[in-house]
């Protein structure tokens, strides 16, 4: 008998729809409850009530994590308020999710019929549409991947596609509710760069792509985790990455202050940490310093003009209100012959009109411009070698920001007796460069400031400076002793000690171990463990040479005589 009853068992099990497949065919249905998991079981499809709302919605999650990331929700805008949602095709082929009422809140809303339609859950996160026995990826009737929500996942492209869609990813408005947020992430129209919108106003900008990453993201580079893409042709312009090694899931989440987070998940912590975090300064805000302003971190206020230009309105400036911008302080003369000076390492500017020739050289992007009373600048399109491609702008020339290396050179229009004053100044280094403007002092002056260079006013010599005691008490515990005595008790000690441990990651002799302004501002504001710091870079080196310098087969430390055995 109980042979008998464990045989029907078996049978009667073949009857209940299984929850391992990962496709929806015409003649089924998921319901509240019911979930497809997809074919490697790293992505579920199911209903989800998010954070502490009871609401219930239609998503895409990560399946083997016990803290599963939502990557996907469908119904955003109308959530289920209970349990009657039915996930389904309908007599044309379309996926839709109905609710008790026979109502239709979402649909993949596809114009392409599909002869025997099903739904697939695939690997990477995407939610398919094919016909039964058509697989290939250019013949897919929907997909999930172009119709994103706020997460960016690995295949994903967003931009402007070649089958005419334009893909954006954008905010939840709370960690309850999914439905759009204020910020978007997108590509903008021109297809050169990424941008970040808040209810449609332009927020902050990239700069263009110049062959090797955005002019105005230096700090984003290829890493051995991620590899990225950015396309853009005359058929479609969009970005994309991939991951290198899947043994750590990584996905790109664009939170509700629209800043895009890289969340990874670590087994031993059982939890999704904020991997790293494009988290813009002050400079990034979106047109600061006005047109022909530059905006630079570290500078006091941190708007200025460019050089040999001027405060449009001086008493606004006064203000450091910077809005009205700048202007050249020789107006321009198109008819008399303007030229171009350049400038360095930049964030490239943002106009009303661009044009991109990704054919022509660099000199031909010059006189392309010089021709062109409106044109105000042009640099290479693809920085890579000697440059390649020409970008032009007409128009003021807005959102400009300067770094002290890895920005992009730019040439702007000038009057030519601007350029001419450039050519004539022997002292300058090379013609047509953009001066540093940096203050020069006299002999008596720098007597008098320094009491005729006393002792008492010498702020370091060779590795003994200031950097060198900090480090120095650092390797010893000793760094409460930097402090005043009479802060001690008014200070946080806490906040003080990780301002210095901060501050020497900073200045550590190699570049490539010192932080990004944006992973220190999220060190600052953070509690996690801090790597530790190498030797700073300021004494090491002369150290070293004071070390060697006896060794050296001179006399006037200046020729060098190498003595060799006959």
């Amino acid at each position: 008998m109980n042979n008998i009853t464990t045989l029907c068992f078996c049978f009667a099990s073949l009857f209940i729809p299984s929850l391992a497949v990962d496709t929806i065919s015409a003649n089924h249905t998921i319901g509240d409850g019911e979930t497809i998991v997809s074919s490697g079981e790293t992505f579920e499809l199911g209903f989800f009530s998010p954070g502490n709302s009871t609401r219930r919605y239609l998503g895409i999650w990560y399946n083997k994590i016990s803290k599963g990331k939502v990557v996907w929700v469908a119904n955003r805008v109308i959530p289920i308020t209970d349990k009657s949602g039915v996930l389904k095709f309908d007599e044309r082929g379309v996926l839709i999710l109905v609710i008790q009422n026979g109502r239709v809140i979402w649909s993949s809303n596809t114009s392409r019929q599909a002869q025997n339609p099903v739904a697939q859950l695939l690997d990477s996160g995407n939610l398919v549409i094919r016909n039964e026995n058509d697989r290939s990826t250019e013949n897919f009737f929907w997909q999930s991947f172009e119709h994103p929500g706020n997460t960016f996942l690995p295949g994903m492209k967003v931009g402007s596609l070649a089958s005419g869609l334009y893909v954006i990813i954008s905010s939840w408005k709370s960690n309850d509710d999914p439905s759009p947020g204020p910020y978007t992430f997108e590509i903008d129209e021109k297809g050169l760069e990424l941008v970040v919108r808040k209810n449609s106003v332009l927020k902050s900008r990239s700069g263009p792509w110049n062959g090797v990453g955005f002019s105005g993201l230096p700090n984003v580079k290829p890493n051995p985790s991620l590899s990225y893409a950015f396309v853009s042709n005359d058929r479609e312009a969009y970005l994309a990455y991939d991951i290198i090694n899947s043994s750590i899931p990584f996905i790109l989440v664009f939170n509700q202050d629209g800043v895009l987070e890289r969340l990874a998940w670590i087994d031993r912590l059982n939890n999704w940490i904020v991997y790293s975090s494009a988290v813009g300064d002050i400079c990034d805000n979106y047109a600061l310093c006005g047109a022909y302003g530059r905006c630079t971190i570290g500078n006091s206020p941190v708007c200025g003009c460019l050089n040999r230009f001027v405060p449009k309105k001086q008493t606004e400036w006064a203000r450091e209100d910077w809005s009205s911008g700048c202007i050249p302080r020789t107006p321009l003369n198109c008819q008399n012959g303007d030229g171009f000076i350049k400038y360095y390492s930049i964030k490239l500017p943002e106009s009303k009109i661009w044009a991109i020739n990704r054919s022509m050289t660099t000199e031909e992007c010059r006189m392309k411009c010089l021709n062109n009373c409106s044109c105000m600048a042009y640099t290479n399109s693809d920085k890579r070698g000697n440059g390649s491609g020409c970008i032009l702008w007409f128009g003021d020339l807005m959102d400009i920001k300067q770094y002290t290396e890895d920005g992009q050179d730019i040439y702007i229009r000038m009057a030519s007796s601007e350029v001419e004053k450039k050519e004539n100044n022997t002292e300058q280094w090379s013609s047509h460069d953009e001066s540093l403007d940096l203050p020069r002092f006299d002999l008596a002056a720098i007597t008098n400031a320094t009491s005729n260079f006393s002792f008492n006013n010498l702020l370091g010599k060779g590795g003994f400076g200031p950097v060198y005691k900090v480090w120095k008490l650092y390797k010893e515990g000793r760094s409460l002793e930097l402090i005043d005595e009479l802060k001690v008790e008014s200070c946080y000690v806490s906040e003080v000690l990780k301002s210095i441990h901060i501050g020497l990651l900073c200045v550590q002799h190699s570049p490539e171990h010192r932080p990004s302004m944006s992973t220190v501002v999220l060190m600052l504001g953070g509690d996690g463990v801090l790597p530790q710091p190498q030797e700073p870079g300021f004494f090491t080196k002369r150290k070293l040479i004071e070390e060697n310098k006896k060794d050296l087969n001179s006399t006037n430390e200046v020729t060098i005589t190498t003595l060799d055995g006959r």
